[in-house]
């Protein structure tokens, strides 16, 4: 059976979920449309998606056409949750973008459509409001041809602009000619030849073939509160998109793009592109970690999902069963063609329960919602639990699901940066079994030096050290040097360099006479684990580290005339523009601005360009810091940097005076 995964994105407020409402309701699923502002709608399923009338979280709905199965994903509009977005987009077959009539291209339109473009999925323009709307469609389509930059076919005229009875109807298809032509070489002889002969047929033709694979963009009009276009909208989506036609006899091959959790069972949600998965299966994960039994598929085919023995190419389901599962994991053969890429978080923030007897509940609350969205990093530093975030949006988020879902309350500190610390060169320390300053029953040796950027971390046994002592020792110790890399000198995680175990030392099993095994005479593992962090903090002091911030590389889109006050408000962030080119008629400039500068700008950049700046940025490099404040990072409780305290709480007090 042909599948049509499709996407609706849009700018916040353009009526992206009223739209999916009224596909939903004109194919039958669902009786009749909810509203965001009554918070009835079907995708928004948090309690402050309704709330607040956005998307946070995708969602997926589906209808039939016929035989076609349509799996319609709902997508977050608010710049904060670009990574979903971006991850629902792996998944699609093409995607309707939402712009108003009424607002016309916004910053974020803009930011979505050149995702769409980049990951080469074609698109339906469907410009919504007409009723409320006063504004020529030719302005609208004007504008979206400038601010897009993008061929634009225009498939209907507006009739009775601005009014509640306001209508569509076809446009003529001689008008399309000039932008297929362009795409289409024997549309364009034939024009050349005899413009007679070209049939309206033809026209037709080339502008399937043309839409399906991007070369232009279809644009119609409509109203999401009175349903107007929308019949006309579902008409043309299974012509002017690519379908997914049966792969399941091809080798296993698809991409999980959401976790949710549902009365404490994970569920993973993906799409096959090849193949098919059975019931009972067993599914291997990635990167060694264990696989699991499917225990349970629900399958999307026209309405609410439905149990089911198998997912085959081109569906999506749900999958319940394996634990080990992760955002973005390939099942079976990765497929290369649709992989997305978004930047770790550079914002963190410390988050505390109230009362604080309540910290253990929200750690494990937290771990949870980090299963469901890889980006919302959960660490804890001591006595503290810290987040990683892309916006100041995303606390609220945390908050008001810790509070529908687990009943806790929480507070944030303020929003930081988080930095690294590089290696400026070569350090050694060693601690030797029975040393009077060691007490531990392990002897390490450990050497540090820097790596190039972008590496990694790594670490290897010299040569003359293999076989000196048992596995399990090395093991230990080669467990224990990434945790403790965690933390350098100044508290920020040592990135891009190469730990080398130089030297060891162990006491064999002992047991006094006709007793069992002594560990106050033999080495354990935990001796090993317990002593590397003081042994790499010693070898990283040696070897002098320097905290460094992130740097965004940055790209804006704005008015011309608006060129001078944002040049001067990068450079008061700290940043290095470069020279502005033109973007349609637009201005195109890039700078490197440090990320704990970058949400000031960002939210300076509306109120200097009346709202028609873009700003996308992307982790480029990290330069030696020059705010005071990154200087320190967070401590490890114990802390390996204090000698003293961290042997009175690994050793025991006697040990606390070995300095």
């Amino acid at each position: 059976m042909p599948t049509l995964n499709l996407g609706v994105v849009a700018h916040v407020d353009a009526g992206k979920t009223s739209l999916t409402e009224q596909l939903l309701f004109h194919t039958g699923v669902i009786d009749r449309p909810g509203r965001v502002d009554d918070g009835t709608t079907q995708t928004d399923g948090l309690a402050l998606e309704r709330a607040r009338g956005i998307t946070i979280r995708a969602a997926v709905a589906s209808f039939r056409l016929h035989d076609l199965v349509v799996n319609l994903i709902d997508t977050p509009g608010h710049p904060d949750f670009i990574a979903e977005v971006e991850r629902s987009l792996a998944v699609l077959d093409g995607a309707v973008l939402v712009v108003s009539a009424t607002a016309g291209v916004q910053a974020q339109t803009r930011v979505l459509f050149r995702a769409l473009r980049r990951l080469g999925l074609p698109v339906i323009i469907f410009v919504n409001k007409i009723d409320i709307s006063r504004r020529d469609p030719e302005e609208v389509v004007d504008q979206l041809r400038r601010r897009l930059v993008a061929p634009l076919v225009v498939l209907q005229q507006v009739r009775e602009l601005g009014e509640p009875s306001a209508s569509v109807a076809p446009a003529d298809p001689y008008g399309w000619l000039d932008a297929l032509a362009d795409n289409d070489p024997e549309l364009l002889r034939g024009y050349v030849d005899d413009p007679t002969s070209v049939a309206a047929e033809d026209l037709r033709t080339s502008l399937r073939r043309a839409a399906r694979s991007g070369a232009v963009v279809p644009v119609v009009f409509g109203s999401a509160v009175t349903g107007t276009g929308v019949p006309e909208l579902v008409r043309v989506l299974p012509e002017l998109l690519p379908l997914t036609t049966d792969r399941s006899d091809g080798p296993l091959s698809g991409t999980v793009f959401k976790i949710t959790t549902e009365g404490g069972t994970k569920i993973s949600h993906l799409r096959l592109t090849s193949g098919r998965l059975h019931l009972r299966e067993r599914l291997r994960t990635p990167a060694g970690r264990r696989g699991g039994k499917i225990t349970g598929i629900e399958v999307y085919d026209g309405g609410p999902p439905r149990p089911a023995e198998s997912l085959e190419a081109g569906q999506i389901g749900r999958v319940r069963g394996p634990s080990e599962l992760r955002i973005g994991d390939p099942i079976g053969v990765p497929d290369q063609r649709r992989r997305w890429t978004f930047d770790r978080p550079s914002l963190e923030t410390v988050i505390t329960a109230e009362p604080a007897g309540e910290a253990g509940a929200l750690f494990a609350a937290l771990t949870e919602l980090a299963a469901e969205d890889p980006l919302i990093g959960v660490r804890r530093q001591g006595e503290e639990l810290r987040v990683s975030l892309f916006g100041e949006v995303q606390k609220e988020v945390i908050e008001a699901t810790l509070a529908s879902a687990y009943g806790l309350r929480v507070g944030f500190a303020p929003t930081t940066v988080v930095c690294v610390e590089r290696v400026r060169g070569v350090g050694e320390a060693v601690e030797i079994l029975h040393d009077d300053a060691n007490p531990f029953l392990a002897g390490v040796g450990l050497r540090v030096e820097p790596a190039p950027p972008g590496s990694g971390t790594s670490y290897r046994v010299a040569g003359d050290r293999l076989g000196t002592m048992p596995p399990a020792f090395f093991r230990a110790v080669a467990e224990t040097v990434p945790e403790a890399l965690a933390h350098g000198p100044s508290g920020w995680p040592v990135p891009d360099c190469v730990v080398t175990l130089v030297a060891t030392g162990y006491a064999p099993r002992q047991s006094h006479a006709h007793a069992t095994f002594d560990k106050s005479m033999s080495s354990t593992a935990g001796d090993f684990r317990h002593l590397t962090p003081l042994v790499l903090a010693e070898a990283l002091t040696a070897a002098g580290t320097v905290v460094c911030e992130p740097i965004q590389r940055v790209r804006l889109e704005i008015p011309e005339d608006t060129v001078p006050t944002v040049l001067s408000a990068v450079v008061a962030a700290d940043g290095v523009p470069t020279a502005p080119t033109r973007a349609g008629d637009l201005v195109e400039l890039e700078a490197l601005v440090p990320a704990r500068t970058l949400h000031a700008l960002t939210q300076q950049l509306p109120g200097l360009t009346r709202g028609e700046g873009v700003v996308e940025s992307a982790f480029d490099h990290h330069a030696p810091a020059r705010a005071a404040e990154a200087l320190r990072g967070p401590r490890p409780d114990p802390d390996p940097y204090r000698r003293r305290a961290y042997l009175l709480a690994r050793a025991g007090a006697r040990h606390a005076h070995r300095v």
